[in-house]
């Protein structure tokens, strides 16, 4: 597929019609030259394939942290029309809103210098992690069901955060389309023990410092206005309960649509319909699944600011932790655009990609108005992380968004054949990078050398103007699920 590439901007590569049989719009390539030789041909097929979707508008888009996933490439942005296109699960993922939130401090890294090991184990003892691993907290079913449908508002009335955290999430945390009676019981029964918990892989929880900031003035904006200011990085989402909504809604679908997946050149592209019941039900149960993630965002969040007000002896004022925001990195949404100069309803899909809305858009904080929405990008645990901003770009290019992390380039079982975690646990703390992981594995499978440059990913995107980078924060301490 790689030979079908062409050229048409900067870092801008276009898969024209005809490149898969059946697509009905090019796919458009995020991607430095570097970049376009570590990408798999399985993803840029599959970036193809999602062109051949029914009402999908302008491109398929892949990111420049692109990978092979199911269904649509990890990084792939696909609008769909309203009416006469659908949504997909593959196009969104098993972890629903797997997303990240950051925490900005009044602190220099030097306050915690000396207590970073002491926070860090602090921390990994209040929020548990790691694969199966339960919350805390033990909800109800009834507890649950209120949780994926009120999303961190609910985490917030019951004493878990302040209603001022809610203003800097997107959606403030809640999808006013969950219906609970939409999810099954199997989902619950699975959600209700993990509620409050950071989950395994690539999931973490790290203490940064700001490294270098880029544009002044948005940073201070976002209050990341200092370098060496201390901030926190939660990375995580529905766990077993958004897989178990994905699981269950391809069955469902598979089995409800099989003349439409038939016409696709993936099965794993299956969508529920536009107009069909089964739309709605499954919109309904991804929101849930949202929800979900947010709260458990949202939790996590408190027992982060009781774990340092405990290390460091101060109150959660005198830390000056402040949420600068938390978006979603898989979710389907339905939102408006532009398109040969009408406004046109889309569903837009984006499986590993993050929101990024320009100045002036409406559904981000009043105070980031001017400047536009904050977009938070992860990278490894032995690198850097980005706070990027959108672009009005981005909006007639994109559909308003970019990237969301480095991206792998090494599968799992070939990390933990590679390399030993305890090994990448030396070679961090050799940096003065402090880390705390669940298991020996996890570390092996997340280690540094199995994801691409982030620092080419982000150049990217400054590049093709998608976004703008605001600052580089780097780790000082890390929990591993």
């Amino acid at each position: 597929m790689k030979e079908n590439l062409k050229k048409i901007g900067d870092c801008l590569w276009e898969l024209p019609i005809g490149s898969v049989k059946g697509m009905n719009v090019p796919a458009w390539i995020f991607l430095s030259d570097k970049l376009v030789s570590q990408v798999e041909e399985g993803a840029i097929k599959q970036a193809a394939n999602v062109a051949c979707l029914p009402g999908i508008y302008k491109h398929s888009i892949a990111l420049p942290d692109m990978h092979f996933g199911y269904g649509f490439p990890i990084g792939g942005v696909a609008a769909l029309d309203a009416q006469m296109g659908g949504l997909s699960p593959g196009g969104i993922g098993f972890d629903i809103n797997c997303g990240v939130r950051l925490l900005r401090t009044d602190l220099n890294s030097g306050n915690i210098k000396s207590v970073i090991k002491s926070l860090v184990e602090e921390i990994y003892n209040n929020v548990p992690s790691g694969l199966g691993k339960g919350g805390r907290v033990k909800f109800s079913t009834r507890e649950i069901s209120e949780a994926i449908e009120m999303g961190a508002e609910w985490a917030v009335e019951e004493g878990y955060g302040t209603e001022k955290d809610l203003d800097h999430l997107e959606e403030k945390g809640c999808m006013k389309s969950a219906n609970s009676d939409k999810v099954s019981f199997k989902a619950i029964q699975r959600g209700a023990p993990q509620l409050g918990s950071l989950g395994a892989g690539n999931h973490f929880l790290e203490v940064q410092k700001v490294k270098e900031i880029y544009r002044p003035d948005i940073a201070s904006t976002f209050g990341v206005s200092h370098e060496d200011r201390v901030c926190v990085m939660i990375h995580t989402g529905s766990r077993g309960f958004g897989h178990q909504v994905c699981t269950d809604y391809l069955r469902i679908l598979e089995r409800e649509f099989r003349e439409e997946v038939a016409k696709l050149p993936d099965r794993e592209l299956v969508y529920a319909p536009a107009g069909t019941n089964e739309f709605d039900d499954y919109f309904a149960a991804m929101s849930c699944a949202a929800n979900f993630a947010w709260c458990n965002r949202q939790i996590i969040t408190h027992w982060v600011r009781e774990s340092m007000t405990k290390i460091l002896g101060v109150s959660q004022e005198e830390l000056g932790i402040n949420v600068v925001y938390d978006v979603a990195h898989n979710i389907g949404k339905l939102e408006e655009y532009t398109i040969n100069g009408d406004i046109t309803k889309v569903c837009v899909h984006r499986k590993g990609a993050t929101r990024c809305l320009g100045p002036g858009s409406s559904g981000i904080p009043k105070d980031y108005l001017d400047v536009g929405q904050p977009v938070l990008v992860p990278g490894d645990m032995g690198s850097a992380s980005y706070v990027l901003v959108g672009t009005k770009k981005a909006e007639e290019e994109t559909f308003s968004s970019v990237c969301h992390g480095a991206g792998r380039i090494m599968s799992r079982h070939s990390a933990v054949k590679k390399f030993k975690g305890e090994q990448i646990k030396a070679n961090l703390e050799s940096r003065d990078i402090f880390v705390r992981a669940a298991s020996w594995k996890v570390l092996a499978e997340e280690a540094p050398e199995v994801y691409k440059d982030i620092d080419e990913v982000i150049s990217v995107c400054e590049a093709a103007g998608i976004s703008k980078t605001v600052a580089k924060l780097v780790p000082m301490g890390v929990v591993k699920g």
